[in-house]
């Protein structure tokens, strides 16, 4: 596993506007802080947590450079080392607001106060939001318990592991079929299971899921995940009979949306309906010297994904200091 490790110095970080704020340290946050350390950008990272939805994960073969695969948690210590090498430290602290001050929107050149849970306050010329977004839980017995263990939110990450085993999908919407469809494509006895009897699904991946001969077991949710140290079975209950059974499974595959951690920025007007950052080619956001990157953007997530948006985004944020020239030290 990795080590928290790193930094919190206090008032230190307090007394300086930094040229980059990133807000969060999973892949996106991460790839940000190393392209802006590079750039000679002086660059913090504010996060509760490292690795963020990659650290649970526990074995990734699509990422470019580890054909046999890696654990998150062993792609997290990387990222995390490499970006310490670079000198870019990390406070452990959740954000709890984000103001511009001595600006408009749009008029630079901007500065923003980040405020956080424990009572700080950081100043940054420029932000990078990187927080991603959580899958969304089912809050049963057993989830938690046995996440990276049976109980996965990413069919393409961990249905390798499955081939040729018994697991149920939970949901009923577009990523649900999709990742059902995939996982029987490599091999994987899967059914579904949802907790109406119609799907949310695009009726053209509706007809593509009722074509495969997927099992599918409606009106039904999961009450509880059992086993001893890896996932054997589930706990089912029709929600119209309130009958009760349960079914023996190695792995439960939980598509029930996600869920933005953007409460924080609610109030800049910089979030769609959903709660996702809606961002441009340059991953600007509607406030100029706001950026976004990753899950939070509503993107295929993907690690590969949010590292490319992260690398844009610190690049952007440095053409944008330089058009104020605002970088430290000019």
């Amino acid at each position: 596993m990795f080590s928290l490790g790193g930094f919190s110095r206090g008032g230190e970080y307090e007394k300086k506007a930094w040229d980059v704020l990133i807000i969060g340290a999973g892949p996106a946050g991460f790839t940000a802080a190393i392209y802006a350390a590079r750039f000679g950008l002086e660059t913090l990272i504010i996060s509760k947590d490292l690795g963020g939805n990659m650290a649970l994960t526990d074995l990734i073969e699509n990422y470019p450079g580890f054909p046999e695969g890696i654990s998150g948690s062993e792609l997290t210590t990387r990222m995390h080392e490499h970006v310490k090498k670079l000198g870019v430290d990390i406070v452990f602290d959740e954000v709890e607001r984000i103001d511009p001050t001595e600006c408009a929107y749009y008029e630079g050149p901007c500065k923003f106060v980040v405020r956080t849970k424990n009572g700080k306050e950081y100043k940054g010329k420029t932000i990078i939001i990187a927080v991603g977004a959580a899958p969304r839980k089912l809050n049963v017995p057993g989830e938690a318990e046995f996440t990276g263990r049976g109980v996965s939110y990413c069919a393409t990450c961990d249905g390798p592991l499955f081939k040729g085993k018994k697991v149920i999908v939970v949901g009923g919407g577009n990523t649900a079929l999709q990742e059902a469809l995939y996982l029987k494509s490599i091999g994987v006895d899967v059914t579904l299971v949802h907790r109406r009897d119609q799907f949310r699904a695009d009726k053209i991946l509706q007809d593509r899921f009722k074509a495969s001969g997927i099992p599918m077991i409606l009106n039904t949710v999961v009450t509880e995940i059992k086993g001893t140290n890896k996932v054997e079975a589930v706990k089912l209950k029709n929600v119209k009979t309130g009958e009760e059974t349960e079914m023996a499974v190695d792995g439960v595959f939980i598509f029930i949306g996600y869920e933005p951690k953007t409460d924080f920025v609610k109030h800049l007007g910089i979030t769609d309906e959903y709660g996702y950052i809606p961002v441009d080619m340059h991953m600007r956001t509607k406030v100029k010297g706001i950026f976004a990157a990753g899950d939070i953007t509503n993107v295929f997530k993907q690690i590969a994904v949010a590292v490319g948006q992260g690398a844009i985004a610190a690049n952007s944020a440095k053409e944008l200091l330089e058009e104020w020239g605002e970088k430290n030290g000019e």
